[in-house]
């Protein structure tokens, strides 16, 4: 039998799709300029199920691809010529609430808005809220390490995570963490996070919970300047503050969100901060006076107090709408995820603004300041001839800037195959080496999102100029920073 003949001994025939029709849907995730179809896609309902897919998958040399919703933005959950699409979408179910210990059981096809929509009577949240939390599931959350606009204080997945539930390729069923906070031995819980789907197969997560804060309250302010915006931000990060979220916006998302959303941003303006302080009536009072006076004596033209939870909402859904926003503006946008050092943010965004004019592409700025993790949008029209080269020329010159400054490639959208060349930027022949040593150990076989995250030596070597010696990757083009 092939495996195709196979899976319908495992699954309802409901549950595997293989007709063109069919697979489409599953060509991609949130990077749509990658595509591609797999062998079949296949929805198990229950563990059981999904070991007994990876087994059969592990004896045929067939490659899997773990997907939840398809939010991510790096082509993490594209799918390879061959592969089998293994989705978690109905494994959706709340299966334990602790409100004692304050934590949550979940599967990974949970929502992430979705848990702290269950635990709302106990005047509980779960923290980590990226912008897709209305579709984003859990197990992909997990498996990029997502963060969102409240990570500055509350952190990312990876810090409101206890325990989770994996499957090997083999189909064993592997158990990290509980509802303790430590265990012993090796952290390997937090090595799953950001794994991309390279490791193994989530099937059940244990989040944190927190309690409601009494209150919260966000400053907006608007800026003629967006280096002293920049500038604004780590003045309030000096000052001892730490908002429970920081974001700062440029003139063409401040446009494009306001035009969408119509929360009353500013479109005057060049740049603006929304700047969130939560806590005790006592508490957010004192800091809210803080932030308002830094942000006056960095220049702010405009400074306004949310006075309460509509107007708080409000504010932070033009934020919230910034991606779809943009893509008002332009047939087609490339969504950029790099993570620099926040004194170097004026730097970074002038560099930005130059190539922008250099490359004729438009680019709109949103990003979570506080952690200097920053999302460029640049706009292009793929039916231009050679425009989307352009493009992702324009974007990996961005990530590289990014890596010279001190900081990172990715900060919550993960590697997948967007970065792959990037990432011969950031590491050396050393790193990546262990890279694929951890790879090994987890999944011998190479059959786990084959292709994805980590590139190998010989593709960095292969990158025009850049090169592989004694452990470290150098480029040309970097020499000028």
């Amino acid at each position: 039998m092939g495996i195709l003949t196979e899976l319908t001994t495992l699954l309802p025939a409901a549950s595997i799709l293989t007709s063109k029709e069919e697979l489409l849907p599953y060509e991609c995730d949130g990077l749509s300029v990658y595509k591609g179809l797999p062998l079949a896609v296949v929805l198990p309902e229950n563990i059981s199920q999904a070991q007994a897919i990876l087994k059969l998958c592990q004896r045929e040399q067939t490659p899997v691809i773990a997907r939840g919703a398809g939010t991510g933005l790096a082509g993490g959950a594209m799918p390879t010529e061959g592969a089998v699409v293994l989705s978690l979408a109905k494994f959706k179910q709340v299966l334990d609430i602790d409100a004692e210990n304050r934590t949550a059981t979940v599967q990974p096809g949970v929502r992430n808005l979705a848990i702290s929509e269950a635990v709302a009577h106990l005047g509980l949240y779960y923290a980590p809220d990226p912008s897709s939390q209305i579709a984003c599931t859990i197990g992909g959350n997990v498996a990029e390490n997502s963060g969102g606009v409240h990570c500055l204080k509350y952190g990312l997945t990876v810090h409101n995570v206890l325990g989770l539930k994996l499957l090997n390729m083999d189909g064993e069923l592997i158990e990290l963490g509980g509802k303790t906070l430590d265990d012993a031995g090796y952290d390997l819980l937090a090595i799953m996070h950001g794994s991309e789907g390279l490791l193994g197969v989530i099937v059940e997560v244990t989040v944190k919970l927190l309690p409601k804060p009494e209150l919260a309250q966000v400053v907006l302010a608007a800026f003629d300047d967006v280096e002293k915006a920049g500038q604004a931000v780590a003045n309030i990060i000096a000052e001892g503050i730490v908002p429970a979220g920081l974001e700062m916006m440029d003139a063409l998302a401040i446009q494009a969100a306001e035009a969408f959303a119509k929360v009353g941003y500013p479109i005057d303006a060049e740049a603006i901060i929304l700047c969130e302080i939560d806590g005790t009536e006592d508490g957010v009072a004192d800091y809210i006076g803080k932030v308002e006076q830094v942000l006056q004596q960095a220049g702010a033209t405009q400074v306004r107090t949310s006075q309460n939870e509509a107007q708080r909402l409000q504010l932070w859904a033009g934020r919230k709408a910034a991606f779809p926003a943009v893509g008002r503006l332009a047939p087609d946008y490339y969504c950029m995820d790099g993570t620099i050092p926040k004194a170097k943010l004026p730097f970074v965004l002038s560099e930005i603004a130059r190539w922008s004019k250099e490359y004729d592409l438009p680019v709109a700025n949103v990003f979570h300041a506080g952690d200097g993790n920053m999302h460029p949008l640049i706009l292009y029209d793929a039916n231009k001839t050679g425009e989307l080269e352009k493009t992702e020329t324009f974007g990996r010159k961005i990530l590289a800037l990014c890596v010279e400054v001190g900081g990172t490639i990715t900060g919550e959208h993960g590697v997948g195959v967007e970065k792959l060349d990037s990432m011969c930027v950031q590491f050396g022949k050393g790193e990546l080496k262990q890279f694929f040593a951890i790879k090994d150990a987890f999944d011998g076989y190479g059959l786990l999102n084959p292709g994805k995250a980590v590139p190998t030596l010989h593709r960095c070597a292969e990158l025009g100029g850049m090169h592989v010696h004694d452990g470290q990757l150098s480029h040309p083009e970097l020499e000028r920073f």
